[in-house]
């Protein structure tokens, strides 16, 4: 078939010159037939533009009939360029080869269809425009992710997703197990998880950030980016039960230097973005959201507002607006709260830090109050939180009263506390939802919308 020898459409189209000969593989998007002439637009997934076939002398071509919207075809051809024309370039093609035919109940016919439609198809979407470009923009904002960390030094590390910790002490996990269900091994009275395949209750992870730790202390600067569960039934928008996150974890750092980093990674990615992803921005900006150039463009202007947690309470209580949800201290934030202190008190992005103890997770160091904990969220406008971190709480001793006071199983984690044990040092990180950022970036109003394969309560198609 060529593979190496073929061009792809997005270089073409990137350089329309006049070529002697070029091979192209790729599915058909669109037919038009006039008498004396046919013309296929192709495209294989590299570009959102498709390429223009120009078909002459039809009676050459025996497989053209058979070539509708949807087949898979190998052209070989000329380039030949058409500035005055809306297609810059167009393929004359000396051979035409059908590789998959196309039946006429193809659901992907030339008209535009609802996203709700497209997930139930989700084997089919990425062929749209609009799901081409989420999906090449989500590979791109990848690459940068990883480009970041290593110019700075940090090492990849896979953390597992098998685990018999819950790192973020809310029980939402996935249990994964062999057992026969009908026949689960009791003893005692209770289940019998030392007959089951790793010899104890076992989950899918929903947070790499404790390996991660486990590396920080003896590497330095670690990151995790890999598929995070969570077995939470929040069927909305902005949830979804399988998501990617990205978790840099930094030894001898505290909690300033840690929301310097979450800041400068945030705007690194939206840097990127507007300088790397032209054709898909410009695409989001006419077809997703209108201004959203303009609103990463506005931020990368701005400066991050530091506030404590008790100044955001504060302010919101004196603000000449009814909140759904009441303000006082001790509460979580909602995100109502946390826009309106971007969107209508700040104007710009916020980080909040120093939360209560209460509404925090157990390895979240101590404050000298003892009432609230080193921990930061970003706040950015239009959604809210869109990283959280802390410095980890590096105090053997402090841990295991924080350990008791969560009610978090220390047997579960005792080589977390070890770590406390054999060499502690200060050390922080935060966490940032990879589909989430993707989904403020894009301006897709549904996360569902910006994973190839949404996992979501009663749904795990494909």
């Amino acid at each position: 078939m060529d593979y190496f020898k073929r061009s792809k459409i997005a270089s073409i189209l990137k350089n329309p010159e006049k070529s002697d000969s070029v091979i192209v593989m790729g599915w058909v998007r669109t037919r038009r037939d006039s008498q004396n002439l046919t013309f296929l637009e192709i495209n294989d997934g590299s570009s959102l533009a498709n390429l223009q076939i120009v078909i002459e002398k039809l009676e050459r071509f025996k497989e053209l009939e058979n070539i509708k919207l949807g087949a898979a075809a190998r052209i070989v051809g000329k380039l030949v360029p058409v500035p005055e024309r809306k297609h810059k370039i167009e393929l004359h093609p000396d051979e035409l080869l059908l590789v998959g035919d196309c039946p006429a109940d193809y659901p992907l016919q030339k008209k535009r269809h609802s996203f709700e439609y497209l997930r139930e198809i989700a084997h089919l979407r990425p062929r749209t425009n609009t799901f081409g470009a989420v999906n090449r923009f989500r590979s791109r904002i990848a690459y940068a992710i990883h480009k970041f960390f290593q110019e700075r030094g940090f090492y990849y590390i896979h953390s597992p997703m098998i685990t018999a910790t819950d790192a973020e002490g809310a029980g939402e996990q996935f249990w994964v197990t062999t057992f026969d269900l009908d026949k689960i091994p009791m003893k005692d009275g209770e289940v019998d998880y030392d007959q089951d395949f790793f010899g104890q209750q076992a989950f899918l992870t929903v947070s790499g950030q404790l390996e991660a730790e486990i590396m920080a202390t003896s590497l330095g600067d670690v990151y995790t980016f890999g598929p995070t569960f969570r077995a939470e039934k929040s069927n909305t928008s902005r949830h979804l039960s399988e998501f990617w996150m990205i978790e840099p974890e930094m030894a001898f750092c505290d909690l300033a230097e840690d929301m310097r980093l979450a800041g400068e990674f945030l705007m690194y990615l939206f840097q990127y973005a507007l300088d790397n992803c032209q054709e898909e921005m410009e695409f989001f900006n006419a077809w997703v959201e209108k201004n959203r150039i303009a609103t990463l463009e506005s931020l990368l202007k701005s400066k991050f507002e530091i506030i404590t947690y008790t100044e955001a309470v504060a302010i919101l209580k004196k603000a000449k607006k009814t909140f759904e949800f009441p303000v006082d201290w001790g509460v979580s934030l909602q995100a109502e709260h946390e826009r309106y202190l971007c969107e209508e008190h700040f104007k710009a992005p916020v980080m909040v830090h120093d939360y209560p103890r209460d509404i925090k997770a157990f390895y979240m160091r101590l404050n000298d109050d003892e009432k609230t904990v080193a921990a930061v969220d970003v706040l950015v406008p239009q959604i809210g939180e869109i990283i959280g971190g802390s410095q980890r709480e590096e105090r053997l001793d402090i841990l295991k009263k924080q350990v008791e006071f969560f009610g978090v199983k220390e047997e579960s984690i005792w080589w977390y506390e070890e770590l406390r044990r054999y060499g502690t040092c200060p050390h922080a990180g935060f966490g940032l939802g990879f589909d989430r950022v993707l989904m403020y970036m894009s301006g897709m109003a549904n996360i569902r919308d910006v994973v190839p394969f949404p996992r979501y309560p009663r749904s795990a198609k494909f």
